[in-house]
């Protein structure tokens, strides 16, 4: 039997060189299909447990499923067919079919590595806005994988790709004249993406514009203001402005004044930052710094108080700033302490007897009388 497969031959090859590459090929399947059998399993058991989902084990099952797997499947076909001798044009066609599969094991490779990547970084975070802003980036890196791929199989398979490199070359630099602003926005997008100047929800200030980010794309940022509607500016006006962002705010400095009448006493005044000291101590979320009798106005003795609200939420601000005023106004209604509204006071002086000059009258912004 040996003999007879030796010494026939088919089509340049004995018969036992078929049945060699055969054996080979059906083995070698046969082997990488339990292999895919044995990981699917495996995975499903890892996605049937929350906790190990996403898990490194999870993701290096799915590594060899996607990326190994196919390898196995190309070196068993190369070795099957390595024994077997077979015409140039047969051979530049199994060649150049290699060459096409293994390019585009390469690329599903590294992009898997990529995405794997970013589930990584958004588990680690926890950020889960993450994975949506970077689809776009990775949209854009696996259509330049695409493309250098492409250029490769063309030089491996024997065409000249250097006339066709300069071209889009020059191309190239020609797109790239006529959009600028694109492509200024799109290096912007990756500013935003790694600086992170600001995120979704955030609450921001540029120039005279304010609202909350919406949604952050590759050449324009949305942005909800507080009236409504929505604000489309390009990411490289943001990265350019001078921003507040409220979101990142710990605690808020809050300055307020208020005036009282030059007839209060000065038993009253002295005790006036106490009674402001305590309003704001008794309130949550608020730590006082300082209050004092600040100076002489126009028609008011006033008083400068600072105090810091322990959140950036604006609404909690007004809430607290509110119920400071109402104590302030109950605690100076208990007292008798007026609070300073501007007035005028008018000064006569009258005409002396045997004097012909006339009435004369001063009008003067100051304390009643």
């Amino acid at each position: 039997m040996m003999e007879y497969l030796q010494n026939n031959t088919f089509l340049g090859n004995s018969l036992f060189s078929y049945a060699r590459a055969g054996t080979i090929l059906i083995v070698g399947i046969a082997i990488i299909l339990f292999i895919q059998t044995l990981l699917k399993r495996k995975i499903n058991k890892q996605e049937g447990e929350d906790e190990h989902r996403n898990g490194r084990r999870w993701l290096i099952l799915l590594a060899i499923r996607r990326v190994i797997v196919p390898v196995l499947y190309l070196t068993v076909i190369w070795l099957g067919l390595k024994g077997l001798e077979m015409g140039s044009k047969i051979e530049q066609i199994l060649r150049g079919g290699i060459v096409i599969l293994g390019a585009v094991i390469v690329v599903r490779a590294v992009n898997f590595i990529l995405s794997s990547a970013l589930k990584k970084h958004t588990e680690r975070t926890g950020r889960e806005e993450d994975e949506k802003r970077t689809r776009p980036l990775l949209s854009l890196i696996s259509f330049l994988l695409w493309i250098i791929a492409f250029l490769f199989l063309l030089d491996n398979l024997g065409f000249n790709i250097s006339t066709l490199v300069a071209g889009l070359g020059v191309s190239g630099i020609a797109v790239a004249i006529a959009a600028q602003g694109i492509l200024g926005d799109l290096f912007n997008y990756f500013v935003i993406f790694f600086d992170r100047p600001f995120e979704l929800g955030d609450f921001v200030i540029f120039d005279d514009k304010l609202g909350s980010i919406e949604k952050i794309g590759i050449k324009t940022t949305r942005i909800r203001s507080l009236s409504g509607e929505q604000l489309v500016v390009s990411n490289s006006t943001l990265v350019n402005a001078r921003l507040h962002n409220y979101k990142r705010m710990e605690r808020r400095r809050v300055v307020f004044r208020i005036g009282v009448t030059y007839q209060t006493p000065l038993e009253q005044l002295k005790e006036i930052p106490d009674i402001i000291r305590g309003i704001i101590e008794s309130i949550d979320q608020t730590q006082f710094d300082r209050s004092h009798f600040q100076g002489y106005g126009d028609f008011a003795l006033t008083f400068e108080s600072v105090y810091y609200v322990l959140t950036s939420d604006y609404t909690i601000y007004m809430d607290i700033q509110q119920e400071i005023n109402l104590r302030l106004y109950g605690a100076f209604r208990e007292r008798e302490i007026d609070f300073a509204y501007p007035t005028q006071t008018l000064f006569l002086q009258a005409e002396t007897e045997g004097s012909s000059s006339p009435r004369i009258g001063f009008l003067h912004d100051g304390p009643s009388e």
